[in-house]
């Protein structure tokens, strides 16, 4: 099986971690992706460098659609060759990296999506993905989520035609069929209902792996342990760590920093900053102190453990407000010290927070087999 993920955290880690579930089930994955991550040791796992990923002249990252839609089809067209001459039965492909797909579609091999998040696909029954918004009750609140998605219906419009245009100058038909199949990579508790869920797609619970074996040891002492991660999106939030260390500073709370790339930087005593494995730091945390990337919050949830969220752009907004109206979270923004120590303040002191926290983790024993629905795309056509 093929794994195609861009170079990003939030998309690479998930594509790693379902690699590594195929490789224990006795699958042969081979993940193409970015070369920051082509020096791992991934057992059972083919680690293949991702074509098309160096920005050409043309591209305009500015503009969304051309990033997602024409680089799809840029990279698509680059790894025809290796895909070819791999010939996998089965293409899974990054939501974000569509090409993989469209490359799949190229040589008649089917494909699946991988959704490292809940699914954001539009929805007659929800208001646009994005707003952060429930969905509307009543006669005015579902007025509202009408306007809401009229006003995004424009945009939904012009993606569609750059997709189309984009399949048709790679040689596919201009309509895309899409995958055999969804792998939506996230905890039910921060999935919504809605009316119109499309067959073929799967809840299979966070794909989360751990790309370091390094243990941090947390400050001493016995004051509540927080635990912040920054966001690794470049649309995440700057100044959370310049807020963490002026709102929580001096408060006798045990504060560590986990994240890929720790800045130098002086820190004030009691906090701890490093490249370390955040599984074991959740074991021992009280509250996590995160940017609202659906990694680290899953992460987080998944180990029954509140967060307090200060959101940026992208998805963030969204998901700090469905995991706030779980009940597990308590959303920051602006961003503020004074805020941010009085939302870790409620957290510490109200139960209800972890209680919440506890419940979504229990949600993740209502998911599905990525292995398993993988295998049943595979199945019918040998």
């Amino acid at each position: 099986m093929a794994v195609v993920a861009g170079p990003d955290a939030g998309h690479a880690i998930p594509a790693i971690a379902l690699s590594l579930r195929l490789a224990e089930a006795g699958d042969e994955p081979v993940l193409f992706t970015g070369e920051r991550w082509l020096g791992l040791d991934l057992d059972g796992v083919t680690l293949a460098p991702l074509a098309g990923l160096a920005p050409r002249p043309e591209d305009d990252d500015a503009d969304a659609g051309a990033r997602i839609h024409a680089r799809a089809a840029h990279i698509a067209s680059e790894m025809l060759p290796g895909l070819s001459a791999l010939l996998p039965d089965l293409v899974v492909s990054d939501v974000l990296t569509a090409g993989g797909g469209m490359a799949a579609e190229r040589l008649g091999i089917p494909w699946v999506e991988l959704s490292p998040h809940p699914l954001y696909l539009p929805s007659r029954g929800l208001p646009p993905i994005g707003s952060g918004l429930a969905a509307g009750t009543g006669l005015r609140g579902r007025a509202r989520d009408t306007v809401l998605r009229a006003a995004t219906a424009r945009s939904i419009r012009q993606g569609e035609r750059e997709r189309s245009a984009a399949r048709v100058g790679i040689g596919l038909a201009a309509r895309d069929p899409g995958p055999a199949a969804r792998l939506v990579a996230t905890l039910p508790a921060l999935e919504v209902p809605r009316p119109d869920w499309p067959a073929g797609a799967h809840v299979v619970g966070p794909l989360l792996w751990e790309p370091t074996g390094d243990v941090l040891a947390p400050p001493s002492g016995d004051g509540p342990l927080v635990m912040v991660a920054p966001s690794t999106a470049a649309t995440g939030v700057p100044g959370l760590l310049d807020a963490v260390c002026t709102g929580l500073g001096g408060s006798g709370m045990r504060i560590v920093v986990a994240m890929l790339e720790p800045p130098e930087r002086d820190w004030p005593d009691g906090v701890v900053a490093g490249h370390g494995r955040q599984d074991l730091l959740l074991e021992q945390a009280d509250v996590v102190v995160c940017g609202g990337g659906h990694g680290m919050l899953a992460k987080a949830l998944r180990a029954g453990v509140p967060a307090v969220v200060v959101p940026g752009g992208g998805d963030q907004w969204e998901l700090a407000n469905r995991a706030a109206r779980q009940g597990s979270a308590v959303v920051v923004r602006p961003l503020d010290s004074d805020a941010l120590r009085a939302a870790v303040d409620t957290v510490l002191a109200e139960p209800r927070f972890t209680r919440a926290a506890r419940l979504a983790a229990a949600t993740a024993t209502q998911v599905e087999d990525p292995v398993t629905v993988c295998r049943s795309v595979v199945a019918p056509m040998r």
